[in-house]
Parts: structure tokens; sequence; C-alpha cells
């Protein structure tokens, strides 16, 4: 991958001179060339180049004017040129690579060249990393609970959607699974469904039941200490005493 460069330069001897030495890089494009600060700032801003050979004396805005006006997160790396060996800790200060004393040899040239390398090198790979460990956390998380069910039954293969799913009622090695006025049957327990399911939206309330904590109209208890979850189409479900206390966490926390 090419390395965009830009020169920035008031002095048209002074960036030919770089432009030359640059051109002779195979993996070095030149994509624009400033003979001021404001000029740029344009061109950094539109470019978005990985690398800036910045004069630091120039009329209006200098070097660091310009730097200033570049957000951090859009700053290139950046090698400040120039006649006064004055500006050198100003020029680290400002978080340059580093920094060319004219008149530069090509020897120092090819130096802070390679610097500049390794250091776009190292920042790309950064951002690589970053962007493949963040995909892999959405992936985990995406793929981390069931977004449909297949149901094989009678030669057919159904598919149903989980937030279809009104609620599951366990049935030995099978579950029960309540899609409106219609049910179909599928071979699991419902201890391992349990841990296949959204927390956020599906919630034990018995050994044998799951219910979609969204479809839960309200919870009514009796004289006997019982308590009953109604759902939004009338049925109603025990609630046991060992998911009580969670119950009711879930529900306090949505």
């Amino acid at each position: 991958m090419a390395v965009r460069t830009i020169i920035v330069d008031d002095e048209d001897l002074a960036r030919s001179r770089i432009s030359s030495l640059l051109k002779a890089e195979p993996d070095i494009k030149i994509v624009e060339e400033c003979k001021n600060g404001r000029l740029a700032i344009k061109a950094i801003l539109t470019q978005k180049p990985d690398l800036v050979f910045l004069d630091v004396q120039m009329p209006e805005l200098d070097g660091f004017e310009v730097l200033k006006a570049i957000e951090k997160e859009h700053q290139p790396t950046v090698i400040f040129v120039t006649a006064y060996d004055r500006y050198a800790i100003r020029a680290f200060e400002a978080y340059a690579l580093d920094y060319l004393l004219k008149p530069f040899n090509r020897a120092r040239f090819q130096k802070a060249l390679q610097r500049a390398r390794l250091q776009i090198a190292r920042e790309t790979r950064d951002r690589v990393d970053g962007r493949l460990a963040s995909l892999l956390k959405q992936m985990r998380t995406e793929s981390k609970y069931l977004e449909r069910l297949v149901i094989r039954s009678a030669g057919r293969v159904i598919f149903l959607r989980t937030e279809d799913v009104e609620w599951f009622e366990g049935c030995a090695n099978y579950v029960r699974i309540h899609v409106g006025k219609e049910s179909h049957l599928m071979r699991e327990k419902v201890s391992s469904l349990e841990e296949r399911l959204d927390p956020k939206r599906f919630i034990r309330i018995h050994r044998s039941n799951i219910v979609r904590i969204d479809r839960i109209k309200e919870l009514r208890s009796s004289a006997d200490g019982e308590h009953v979850v109604v759902l939004l189409d009338g049925t109603r479900l025990s609630l046991s005493r060992g998911y009580r206390e969670h119950f009711q966490r879930v529900l306090r926390e949505s």
C-alpha cells in the first residue's frame, strides 16, 4: 500500500528537493504540494494523507498552527522541516515524528522516511487489529443467543423467530413452543434452551416454563402465597418460589 504524502513548504526549491527524493521511493505517493499553511490544512483534511513533510516557518500560518488546526484523530505522521534548530523542542512537543534541519542530505532524509514507514505500519496494524477485535466481539454478541428456531415435524421444516415466541413449555426431553394460537414441539430440554435465549428478552419462571418478558401482562398472588404470571393473551402460568426473586429483579430492571 502506497504511503500517501503531502509536502508543505513556502519555498519552491525546498518542495522540489523533497519531491525529487520521494519520487525515488516506489512506496511513496505524493498526493499534494502546498506553499502555505492554509492550503496545507485544506489538503490534509481533504486528502487524509499518511505522511506530511511540514515546514515550520511559513507566512500567515506556521507549521505548529497547521497542526493545531487539525483534530488529533485526523493528524497524519509529521516530519517537520526547517532551517532553524531552535524549533526542535516545540516540534517534538507537537508530536512530530522527526525533525529535518535544512540543508539535510539523502542519508538523513532516508532515516526520517524509514521511521515514518515503521510508524505508519504500526498505526495501520493497530487500526486493523482494533477493527478485527470489534468485529469478533460483535459476531460473538450476535451469535451468542438464538435468533430463530428450526422445527422438523412430519416431513416439514418450520422456521420460527424467537421474537415471535410467547412462551416455552418443557415436556421431559421436549419443549413445546407457543406462538399465538399455534404450538410446535422441539426435541430439547428446557435447561439447555434457556442457556441459548437472550436473558434480556426471556425469563424462566418455573422448571418447565420460560416466557418472553414483553408478553407479561401482570403478576397475581393468591391468599395461599402462590403467584401466577398472566400473559397478554390471558395465559396463566405458575411462578415457582425458586424463580420468584430473580423474576422480580428482572422486571424491576426492565
